[in-house]
């Protein structure tokens, strides 16, 4: 790993270039793009706390120091719960949801975008001015619930390589410059239950090809 960001990042990054991942458009670079969003993906799925997983991946690679994970909150607008998400969370039309979206950053980069409704009755008060008030990640608010994460999906929105690459004779060919790395690469649907298992919120975490901008 150390010989991979030797060769990627060559040099002392500025401010634009963080912004912007880059990573050579060879048959190897995309090989390691793909392993790496495989990695994530493994690791996210293993542990309850996203904002966590990623806070770990962004001191790991050196992405931010301090590596800390704050959620800004994007403002204004409503999105409804999700019919599916409705039946999954097991509450009728009357429940009150309260909705949430943030982008989870570290340092400069925002790692993932998450839509989140949670239910405010089976949260502590103390818990609900925080949500309310802060801009502190939903994760850290709620851990005092000792919860659980159920993940209902998850798909990698793009891939480094086509379909069906290791089954052609030829390596992917080169192009020149930079591979293209869409805006969103990942995204997991989950649910998180109280420690005695009561479902409280439902999550839609989309993570962007910042997650590999280093």
């Amino acid at each position: 790993m150390l010989a991979l960001l030797s060769m990627i990042g060559g040099g002392a990054a500025t401010a634009r270039d963080a912004a912007v991942p880059s990573w050579p458009d060879t048959p190897l670079g995309r090989t390691q793009a793909l392993a790496l969003l495989q990695t994530l993906n493994a690791d996210l799925l293993s542990h309850d706390s996203a904002t966590l997983t990623l806070e770990r991946w962004c001191g790991a690679h050196h992405m931010a120091s301090p590596a800390r994970v704050i959620a800004q909150r994007v403002r204004g607008g409503d999105k409804p719960l999700p019919r599916d998400l409705r039946t999954q969370l097991a509450i009728d039309a009357n429940e009150p949801v309260k909705y949430r979206r943030v982008q989870l950053k570290c340092g400069d980069r925002v790692l993932s975008e998450a839509d989140n409704w949670y239910l405010p009755n089976r949260l502590t008060a103390a818990m609900n001015r925080q949500l309310d008030s802060s801009d502190v990640p939903f994760g850290k608010v709620v851990r005092p619930l000792h919860f659980r994460r159920e993940t209902l999906s998850a798909e990698l929105l793009w891939s480094p390589l086509p379909a069906g690459w290791e089954l052609q004779r030829t390596q992917t060919q080169s192009a020149a410059g930079a591979l293209a790395i869409p805006h969103f690469v990942l995204q997991h649907r989950a649910l998180l239950f109280t420690g005695d298992g009561r479902p409280f919120s439902a999550l839609v975490e989309t993570y962007t090809g910042q997650v590999l901008a280093f």
